[in-house]
């Protein structure tokens, strides 16, 4: 059994092999004077069964022994379990090129011609400890970077299970992804291109009779993203009335100036270097009237029960660039069996493999091929044609929405 021996105790030990005894302690005698530990061996199985149980900085051999010749110990000693390089050097009587070959297949670094001289015996010497300590540095720089991997590894796995708890804390902001209001059904899409989105898709009912929807894109991805969307979240579905974005002093703010309210508050109040996109829209349930705000997000979505789509809205300046930037409301009217479908540009943006965008007319085709289902299982086939248009590949940006499936007055 090899004991494991401290490197410095080993960098200067030499092994020798000959049959020749006389040989050996000509070559012992000119190593030991120039302060190298040698060992000796009269044969390759005997310096094998050595090099079992000890490391040798270095190894001279005999070409020519009974037996096992030096050619095979070198392939044998390289054959050998080490966790550092040795240096090995043949000793020949014969310099012919195709011998040097053969040796330098089976694994040794220099040859020596007999009879050795002493200067050019050290002078080998002095090459292969060169070689040996840039390989040492080698192994001590791998060792270095092998630890700081690991480290980078550990921290990785800590940043993934927090990601991972972020990502929990996200899905729970939006309690809620369906409610029936009596006259409407609303169901809510949040499906995060990583662990945590920038998305935000939602409802809360602003008054009896009357419900919101609203559906946000923070521009960007990532940890970021997600901190403003849990800002807004408490803006959008918080309990408390004198923070909601809809509110203030009591009343319900119309569309335009909800999102003028949260155009103010990121560029003035947040004091965040992001903007986001919006579609907020408020239906009366009696009588299906729609009013609507579209800040730079996708074109809302109105599927109509006889199967038209209908792409509505005129765009609209995002929230958070311009101060003082102003919102045009419009409106539109639901039948019963119409829904309306508030979608981010994950949908419309979601890509193929072959570089090909879905946009309005793959969407369009999406929600006609699937109108006859329930709104949550429209939701789900969403996802599932939106991830086989995209060749089985991962979603490279949020997917959400927010879809209102309008029955008619609960009065009626």
């Amino acid at each position: 059994m090899k004991v494991q021996e401290p490197a410095a105790s080993i960098a200067r030990r030499i092994l020798v092999v000959d049959d020749s005894r006389a040989q050996r302690r000509l070559l012992c005698m000119s190593l030991q004077r120039g302060g190298y530990e040698v060992i000796e061996a009269g044969s390759a199985e005997e310096a094998l069964d050595l090099c079992q149980s000890q490391d040798f900085a270095m190894v001279i051999s005999d070409w020519v022994m009974p037996g096992m010749s030096g050619l095979d110990f070198c392939r044998a000693f390289r054959a050998l379990p080490r966790e550092t390089y040795a240096y090995f050097i043949l000793l020949t009587s014969n310099s012919e090129s195709t011998q040097v070959a053969d040796g330098l297949d089976c694994g040794a670094d220099d040859f020596l011609t007999k009879p050795v001289h002493s200067d050019e015996l050290h002078a080998r010497l002095r090459a292969g400890e060169r070689i040996l300590g840039m390989q040492s540095e080698l192994v001590d720089k791998n060792r270095m970077i092998s630890a700081a991997m690991g480290r980078l590894q550990q921290m990785h796995d800590n940043l993934n299970r927090d990601l991972i708890e972020a990502r929990k804390v996200q899905q729970a902001l939006i309690r809620d992804r369906y409610r029936d209001f009596g006259g409407a059904t609303v169901s809510v899409l949040l499906r995060p291109s990583g662990h945590v989105g920038g998305d935000l898709a939602g409802f809360f009912q602003l008054a009896p009779g009357r419900v919101a929807l609203f559906s946000v894109d923070v521009a960007g991805h990532g940890v970021a993203s997600a901190m403003m969307t849990a800002r807004l979240a408490g803006l959008f579905v918080g309990s408390d009335a004198d923070q909601h974005i809809a509110f203030r002093d009591g009343k319900t703010l119309p569309p335009p100036a909800v999102a003028a309210r949260l155009n103010n508050l990121i560029l003035d109040e947040l004091g965040v270097d992001q903007y986001l996109t919006l579609a907020y829209a408020e239906l009366d349930l009696a009588t299906g009237g729609v009013e609507m705000v579209q800040a730079g997000h996708p074109h809302p979505v109105v599927l109509r029960a006889d199967g038209r789509v209908e792409f509505v809205g005129q765009g609209g300046l995002p929230v958070g660039l311009i101060p003082g930037a102003g919102y045009n409301p419009f409106a539109l009217q639901l039948a019963a069996g119409d829904r309306l479908f508030l979608v981010s540009d994950g949908v419309t943006e979601c890509m193929a493999p072959d570089g090909s965008e879905l946009g309005q007319d793959g969407l369009d085709r999406i929600l006609r091929t699937n109108a006859h289902l329930s709104p949550q299982d429209l939701l789900e086939a969403l996802v599932w044609d939106l991830t086989d248009f995209t060749g089985g590949q991962d979603f490279r940006d949020d997917v959400s929405g927010v879809l209102l499936h309008y029955a008619g007055s609960p009065n009626a």
